[in-house]
């Protein structure tokens, strides 16, 4: 229930009503052009109900949100359009209903009434700043669902005044960030976004900073490179990049040339002052960092170039949890009324100014040792070479020390011939090429950086890591991710070699009856090892020969077909000369 005198507040930040507050496929759209558009389709909307608000179209999300504020309504903002996350949307005894892009038929399972937000015809603009709508600062404007422990969607409603509040203390921070004077604003800044509408993140720095900041938007959100660097093109300066560590360094290894961008906003994970300062150089603008969580909302903020210190938004403080262990805080003041406790472990300064050192239910202990996983990522990623990657700790073994294995997306390997072999009996490898990223190189470069315990026994490239659309990695998918590519059965590997007859290890080995050494035929079945990725990742960082057997011998100009092929925890081996066995075996893990 609304408290009987509570106050309303503008659907709009003060501004130019008739300067652009969002593009559309390059076409400006003022700001007084936005409101009459909401109130039109506002009368089109269900006298009662709750939106779910699924429109992918920055522009028409706005105007969904928009026309719910002026009915009233709360926007339901699920983290995705399933029909099974749709079924478990918590009604509150309002009947849901879609707002959607376009009249496409709903998805099979999907019986939920659906509107087309369509931009209203001949609507004029409303230019008279008086006339502008107000929204009751106790409304729920929207209710951001995330998915809980078991799936079902986790309501955090977000109440208009307490947004407006927040979007202020973030709007004045980036404004002191882009040197502007105080007051000014983000007038005249276009954002560009990456994440979607529907994701606190998106909803509050994308969509709520033009509403309420003073900025405009790009109705867009680009994805590949090539399609951010042309949106960003396709908005006059001064430009802003409203996007996540994840998009911003597959970005940045692009090797496309950016657009001059004013401000990079990034969020949902910590970002690597390497890859900030890459992105500063590379725009030619400022870096920020945003914290914060669904519950609080925006909460601190840093450039990541200028040190580690977060700062609080505006009036919210810090304070340790009384009770709590250290590092656990709560946030209170400005839009967080009642203190908020905050899942991370923070390494508080002041009141104000606070160092992140991960999330509480991010902490893992190895061999009595403790560390986080954000930490060890935060090591990972830094690898030159490593596009993406994650850590991921597997479930406890009775009288077994577990240790952490590493995914990581990169160049598939690469090996250099052996001296004294053939081209037949190497790898190809292109003439004038690097050398890719192997497992080794990976576990080489953490042991320079890692305590022991925490250097993973086993790196496994893979193509890509589940990341929501967001550029998140929750703990849920990467385990299932995690247990399904290690149970998944490696395909057996098979190489030719050719012995050449001048070989120097046949020379006096032996003297009339040249016999290739038992040592060199396990050197061709570790080469071609190497050249399997896959296989190799069962093995960990040190391979070695469990068992061998040599069954016949092996003279010059012998053709070998070597056969690799998983056996219970490690791999089998045979090799064969001309049709007939001439060694088997069976590799495993080496020592650390």
């Amino acid at each position: 229930m609304r408290a009987a005198g509570a106050p309303a507040l503008p659907l709009l930040a003060a501004r130019d009503l008739a300067a652009p507050l969002a593009w559309c496929a390059g076409c400006a759209v003022s700001a007084g052009q936005f409101v009459a558009e909401a109130l039109a389709l506002a009368e089109r909307l269900p006298a009662t109900g709750r939106p779910i608000n699924l429109c992918q179209d920055r522009y028409r999300f706005a105007l969904g949100l928009a026309a719910a504020l002026l009915r009233g309504q709360t926007s339901l903002l699920p983290p995705n359009a399933l029909p099974e996350t749709l079924r478990q949307v918590p009604a509150a005894g309002a009947a849901p209903y879609l707002l959607v892009d376009d009249a496409a038929p709903a998805p099979a399972g999907d019986a939920l009434p659906r509107l087309t937000v369509a931009r209203p015809q001949g609507v004029a603009p409303v230019l008279d700043a008086r006339a502008l709508p107000c929204i009751a600062a106790d409304l729920e404007a929207a209710c951001l669902l995330t998915s809980g422990s078991t799936g079902a969607p986790q309501p955090h409603a977000k109440r208009w005044g307490a947004l407006v509040a927040n979007i202020g203390a973030e709007a004045e921070r980036l404004a002191e960030s882009l040197g502007r004077p105080a007051g000014a604003g983000l007038a005249g800044l276009t954002l560009v976004a990456t994440v979607p509408a529907q994701h606190s993140y998106g909803l509050e720095s994308s969509v709520l900073l033009a509403l309420l900041g003073g900025a405009a938007f790009d109705a867009g959100r680009p994805y590949y490179p090539a399609d951010i660097v042309q949106a960003l093109a396709r908005v006059p300066e001064p430009r802003a990049l409203v996007t996540t560590p994840f998009h911003l360094k597959t970005l940045l290894g692009a090797g496309l040339a950016l657009p001059a961008t004013a401000l990079l906003l990034s969020a949902t994970a910590p970002l690597s002052p390497q890859l900030a300062a890459q992105a500063e150089a590379a725009s030619g603008g400022v870096l920020i960092e945003i914290y914060g969580c669904t519950e609080a909302g925006q909460v601190a903020s840093r450039r990541t170039t200028a040190g580690e210190d977060w700062t609080t938004l505006g009036a919210l403080r810090l304070a340790q949890q009384p009770g709590a262990e250290r590092g656990h805080c709560s946030v209170a003041g400005g839009h967080v009324l009642q203190p908020t406790p905050l899942a991370d472990v923070l390494e508080l300064q002041d009141a104000r100014r606070f160092r992140l050192l991960g999330r509480a239910n991010d902490l893992i202990h190895v061999a009595g040792k403790r560390s986080s996983l954000a930490h060890l990522n935060y090591h990972l990623n830094r690898i030159e070479g490593v596009q993406d990657g994650a850590f991921w700790l597997p479930d406890e073994s009775p009288g077994e020390v577990v240790r952490p294995v590493a995914f990581v997306v990169a160049s598939a390997p690469a090996s250099a011939p052996t001296p004294g072999m053939s081209p037949e009996m190497s790898p190809e490898v292109s003439p004038g090429s690097t050398p890719a990223l192997t497992p080794a190189a990976v576990i080489q470069a953490l042991r320079r950086q890692l305590e022991p315990a925490f250097v993973p026994r086993r790196v496994l490239m893979v193509p890509a890591l589940p990341r929501e659309a967001t550029g998140k990695l929750t703990a849920a998918a990467l385990r299932e991710f995690a247990l399904a590519t290690l149970a998944a059965p490696a395909a057996p590997v098979e190489r030719e070699f050719v012995i050449a007859a001048d070989h120097p290890a046949f020379a006096g080995h032996f003297p009339g009856r040249p016999l290739l050494p038992g040592a060199l035929l396990l050197a061709l079945v570790m080469q071609a090892l190497q050249a399997a990725p896959a296989l190799r990742a069962r093995l960990g960082a040190a391979p070695g020969i469990a068992s061998a057997k040599f069954l016949g011998p092996v003279g010059p100009g012998a053709r070998l077909h070597i056969a690799l092929s998983p056996k219970g925890s490690g791999l089998a081996f045979e090799v064969r000369a001309e049709g007939r066995p001439v060694a088997r075996g069976l590799l495993g893990a080496g020592a650390e």
